[in-house]
């Protein structure tokens, strides 16, 4: 069997409202998706989605005509690609749900075959009033939920803290909670600090009070030694890595004791053929390996393959955020979205490849290159 093309759609769904994100100063009108497909000479085609294959234009000729099952060749392509231009990692699960409809198998039994279900948790987008959000909560708990990761950005810390505190006060420990600072990274057209390490540490203490479960991205993604002696100094367990790009930085991060849980996300960074690598890391060093994945619905099913296959990560991120990020928008490319089942499970089939079909109609109709 043979490559014989690699074909890349843009598409965009119009959000009305818009969805403000806690991490992006602009609102976001519009939800963006690219969709990968990779094609053989057996009429058997690979499909995923994830970032947006940014200068990938014009290296097809680097894949058309391999055996779509040289996973580790074309990965390390893929590495000099992003090394070189841009982040193509779709391309690496599109050749992994080709692998499974090749093989009749699901890419979590290719990968290791660990479960075929993750306890999800629900993972919020947006900064709500205090008993907005504790609202919000119950809602989680009524869904099936049994953790909620929650947004920090109002522009004072103490604001964030209190917003926890009414929702820790509402649920009391029927929920874990996450936070996310949002430190580690700024949109394009941000220019503001992030925290210090004192900063940091003046909220994990906070965090520690009221019984968070982990603290993800405390500080800027350059402060090595910082997220370290953060982590030295209180329980609340240190969450990063979600933009990580390379995985000699994870290598790096793991090594120097900089994080309790390592959270790349193989629609962004390294693929399936990457991040496997960095779940190993991970599990020899006695850390939670559990993904970031905030793409779309596909990118969701890709990091939960990848999850089931061989980690044994006690929650994986769902994004979540009713009305504002429904599962309609997020998984908008799929004829069916990602759901949860009522014990709060990412439950994976048994069908080959990552299982999902995408909606065609509304591809077309949302198509813009």
């Amino acid at each position: 069997m043979k490559i014989t093309a690699i074909e890349i759609t843009h598409h965009r769904l119009p959000l009305d409202p818009p969805f403000n994100a806690s991490w992006d100063t602009r609102p976001r009108t519009h939800f963006d998706a690219t969709i990968v497909r990779v094609k053989t000479d057996e009429g058997i085609e690979g499909i995923a989605s994830g970032d947006t294959m940014t200068g990938f234009a014009g290296h097809e000729p680097m894949f058309v005509g391999q055996d779509p099952l040289a996973i580790e060749r074309h990965y390390r392509i893929l590495s000099n690609i992003q090394f070189h231009y841009g982040r193509c990692w779709p391309l690496d699960l599109a050749l992994w749900d080709l692998a499974g409809k090749i093989a009749g198998q699901p890419v979590w039994k290719l990968l290791g075959g660990l479960s075929d279900r993750v306890r999800a948790y629900a993972s919020s987008g947006t900064l709500r009033a205090p008993a907005a959000l504790a609202d919000a909560a119950e809602a989680y708990l009524a869904q099936g939920f049994k953790a909620l990761k929650i947004r920090f950005h109002r522009g004072d810390w103490r604001a964030d803290v209190a917003a926890l505190e009414a929702v820790r006060a509402r649920v009391g420990d029927r929920l874990e909670l996450m936070v996310d600072c949002n430190q580690g990274w700024r949109m394009s057209w941000d220019a503001y600090a992030p925290w210090s390490l004192k900063d940091a540490l003046q909220v994990a203490r906070e965090m520690e009070r009221i019984g968070v479960y982990w603290m993800e991205e405390p500080l800027f993604r350059a402060d090595r030694d910082g997220m370290r002696r953060l982590r030295e100094m209180v329980d609340v367990r240190i969450a990063g890595g979600e933009m990580t790009r390379e995985i000699y930085e994870f290598r790096d991060l793991i090594r120097d004791g900089c994080l309790d849980v390592v959270q790349p996300d193989a629609a962004l960074v390294g693929g399936i053929s990457g991040l496997r690598r960095v779940a190993a890391m991970a599990e020899a060093a006695n850390l939670v390996f559990t993904p970031h994945t905030w793409t779309n619905g596909m990118g969701v099913v890709a990091n939960a393959h990848l999850t089931c296959g061989l980690a044994d990560a006690p929650f994986m991120e769902f994004p979540f955020d009713p009305p504002e990020w429904s599962l309609d928008r997020r998984d908008f490319p799929m004829r069916a979205p990602l759901t949860i089942d009522a014990d709060g499970f990412v439950v994976l089939s048994d069908r080959p490849g990552m299982g999902y079909e995408l909606d065609e109609d509304r591809l077309a109709a949302t198509r813009i290159g």
